[in-house]
This record gives C-alpha cells, structure tokens and sequence, in this order.
C-alpha cells in the first residue's frame, strides 16, 4: 500500500549530496529569505484588520500566541532540517517517516499554502502601488475587473526566480533590509502617539456577532460546541491568533533550501530560528503602536498603519510605510515562488508530480519549469480572486503541515536513532506532541467554510494522487 512506502534516509541524505542545485546560500542569505518572507501582508494589513473585527488591543496577545504555536513547530522543522537537508521540506520528511500518502498530502498542503499566499500579497503589493503612486484603481484595485499590477509583479519576479537562487537571495536581502528599517520606525516614531485609553480594556468584553450570520463563518470550535457567535473577548483574541498565523507562515520555506545552502547542518537551524524571533519582535511592536495610536473601532482595515500615521498629522512616515509595504510585499513573493519551485521538484524527482518537473535548468541551475508552471497558477488567482475569499486557506495549510512536522519528529527518531542530528528539539517526544496539538487547536479556530474549502483541495489532490502520483512513484513496484 503507498500509505506505507516510505524513502530511506539515507538515500535522502545521498540525494541532497548529489543534488543538481547550486550551494550558494549561507545564513545570512536564509535569516533574509526568512524575514523577506515573514514581514509583509501580516504587519501591514492584517494586525489592523484583526485588531478592529476580532481581538481589539489584544491582537498584540494574538501575535503573541501565532509565535509561540510557530515557535514550538520552528523547533520541530530546525531538528529535521538539519537532519535531514533537502528540497521538498516537510513533504520529504513526512516520505521519510510517515509514508507517500502523507507526503503527497503535505506537499499539496504546501503548495496550497504558497501559491494561495503569493496570489493575495500579489494583490495587497497592487494595491499599495495604486496609493502610492496615484495609479487607476480599475486596473491595481481590489475592485479590478482583472488585477493586472498584480500579475505584473508576478511575471517580473518569476523572471528573477528562474535566473537563478544567488539572484533571488541579493534582491529579497535589499528589499528586507528596506522593510525592517521601516518597522522600526513606525516603532520609534509611533511609541510617541500611543494613548493609554486607547488600550483600555487591552481584551474587550465578547459581544454577539452579526446577527444572522451563517454558521459557515464561525469558528469550528464554536459551532462544534454549539456556542453563540461571538466576538472579542478570549475567543476572539484566539480567532485572530489563528488568522495572523498567516503573518508567521514561511519560515518553514527556508527548510525548502537545504540543497542550496552550503552548510545546512548549521545554517539551516540559524536560518529559522533567526529569521521567526526577528519577525516576533517587529509584529508585537508595532501591533502594540498601533492599537495604542489609533482606538481599534476606528482602524482603517485597508492601510491600518499609513492611515494611523495620517491620524497624527505624521504624514511623510505614512508615504514611508507605503514604500515599506511596496518592497516588503515583494520580497515576500519572491520567496514564495522560490519555494513553490523547490517542493514542485521535489515532488517530481520522486514520480509524484510528472518527471519533468523534477529537473533544473542546465545553466542557471533552478527548477525552472514548477517555477513557471506554479507562477500562472499564481497570476491566474491573482488577476481574479479577491483576498477575502483565499486569504484563511493559507493559515490552514500551513498549520496542517507543521501538524505532520511536529508528529513526525518522534517517528524518525525512533526509526533512525542514529542519524546525526546538529539540533535537537528540547523535551521530545512531549513538545513535538504539544506543537502538533497546538496547531491544531489554531486550526479549529479558523472558520467552517474554511474547512471545507480545504477538504475539497485535499480531495482533489488525493484523487491526482491515486490516479497519477502513486502509480509513477519512484517506490512504485516495477512490473
């Protein structure tokens, strides 16, 4: 049965050796990647939009909760990443402990996760260019018939991804460093206008929802247990961990470039460790600068932190914060379609996905064709989708894959005892099992219709995987 075909180990390890990717990363390049994907959509639209319709002040708590649960799953991909170093991630360690099914599952999850997650900040990226710049709204807006400054911005850095991984680390390096500094001057600037009433009460009392309301958009674990709906309070603050989990999503991207990195037994651990505690600073601060400018009735959901600023009279660090959001949207995308090349050829070395796409262009070295074939994808949800609808799917993909992580930590440590591990995670097998239940506590936080948006992708991915994927795997019995 291919529930139980797994790949050795140390086939694994000889194939990362072997590997026809270039080595050209080192820590720093992975901390920036980490950041460059990290800091974007999160603190510049989504710490406004939670703060005002879930958690109020204390979507500072949820930003909070979102890093510990990332945290505790970090710890769980830096012991297997450096364990194990190879494209693919989580998909390759869950073929490797867990067997092909699963790994097929976690690796649609991923591609769930990166294609759905690099189409809406496509989006958030042209709106922010349209305020920036005066651009027609018919054209870059949320109201666009067909977006086109986000499949423009799609089809430039898909370019820049297929030229090659060097390339793509220089340019995401500069645009993060342009991000941070921008995050920490809405910090230093905004700690001056904070007002203590605006803070007050840090959670809100829960109050009803909309009355009306379908049982679709409420928490699973509300309509499981039969609750009202409800906002505020301690659920609400839970709810909004569960969507700015969004903001964390990509550090596990990082666990994609162990073929590309020149010593992933070390940097890979720094990489994603780094790269999480960094963001962790920068979303409490300035999620806590921005509830205590602006009361969280009044937050401006679609530029939360240039309308603050515009609120104090600051108005040349709101045009900061645009350009800031510009360059950290992009550098965002660029990493996102960096991983999606790096999972889609993984999959395809193994048979699961067609053999072509498991191959690497012979001069620049990159999986150009899951590159190009993941960015129409991308342009395609991009130019049509509005955010709205796609934007929770990533959190729930990202949290089913570090859910398979966290679990198959145990699994491999009981399985190769003797594998040279540079990092272990603290407490196994007990914090592994809280990491997973922790993310699966985030998960039921997220509403039905996302769940069932998500079993319909996990269908239609088990059905491309019983009539394609196992019959052309590389642990298919040969006839």
């Amino acid at each position: 049965m291919g529930i139980t075909r797994t790949l050795d180990v140390n086939e694994v390890l000889a194939r990362q050796e072997s590997s026809d990717l270039k080595r050209r990363l080192r820590a720093r390049d992975l901390v920036g990647f980490g950041v460059g994907i990290i800091i974007g959509t999160g603190i510049f639209t989504l710490a406004g939009v939670e703060a005002k319709t879930h958690a109020g002040p204390a979507v500072t708590l949820s930003f909070v909760i979102g890093a510990v649960v990332a945290g505790l799953a970090a710890l769980c991909y830096a012991e297997l990443a450096s364990s194990v170093p190879t494209a693919g991630s989580a998909y390759t360690y869950a073929f490797a402990t867990l067997g092909e099914v699963f790994a097929w599952i976690i690796g649609w999850d991923l591609l769930l996760e990166f294609a759905l997650g690099a189409a809406v900040v496509s989006r958030g990226w042209s709106g922010y260019l349209a305020n920036l710049l005066g651009l027609p709204q018919e054209w870059f807006g949320e109201d666009a018939t067909v977006n086109v400054g986000a499949v423009a911005i799609i089809a430039i850095l898909t370019v820049v991804a297929v030229l090659g991984i060097r390339e793509s680390a220089r340019v995401t390096n500069v645009l993060v460093l342009v991000k941070v500094a921008v995050c920490v001057l809405i910090i230093a600037v905004g700690v001056f206008f904070i007002k203590g009433a605006n803070l007050t009460p840090f959670i809100p009392p829960a109050r009803p929802g909309e009355s009306g309301a379908s049982v679709l958009h409420q928490p699973v674990v509300q309509a499981g247990l039969g609750l009202e709906q409800s906002i505020y309070g301690i659920g609400g603050v839970l709810s909004a961990a569960a969507i700015v989990f969004f903001a964390y999503t990509g550090f596990e991207a990082l666990a994609n470039l162990g073929e590309e990195t020149r010593n992933p037994r070390k940097d890979l651990r720094v990489g994603i460790l780094g790269a999480l505690g960094v963001c962790a600073l920068l979303y409490i601060g300035v999620s806590l600068v921005l509830t205590g400018m602006v009361p969280f009735t009044d937050i401006d959901a679609g530029a939360p932190l240039a309308a603050a600023f515009d609120s104090v009279g600051q108005h040349w660090v709101s045009a900061l914060i645009s350009l800031g959001a510009v360059t950290g949207l992009t550098s965002v995308m660029m990493v996102e379609l960096v991983t999606i090349g790096r999972i889609g050829f993984a999959m395809g070395r193994d048979g699961l996905l067609p053999k072509p796409i498991g191959t690497t262009h012979p001069r620049w070295g990159t999986p150009h064709r899951m590159t190009i074939s993941g960015a129409i994808l991308i342009a395609l949800l991009a130019a049509f989708v509005p955010i709205t609808e796609l934007s929770d799917m990533v959190s729930i993909g990202a949290l089913s894959a570090m859910v398979i992580v966290a679990i198959a930590v145990p699994v491999l440590r009981h399985k190769r005892p003797d594998l040279q591990r540079p990092f272990t995670v603290p407490l196994s097998p007990v914090l592994p099992i809280v990491a997973a239940l922790a993310c699966l506590y985030l998960m039921l936080n997220l509403d039905v219709l996302t769940w069932i948006r998500f079993a319909v992708w996990l269908a239609i991915g088990l059905t491309i995987y019983f009539a394609y994927g196992r019959r052309h795997s590389r642990l298919a019995p040969k006839e």
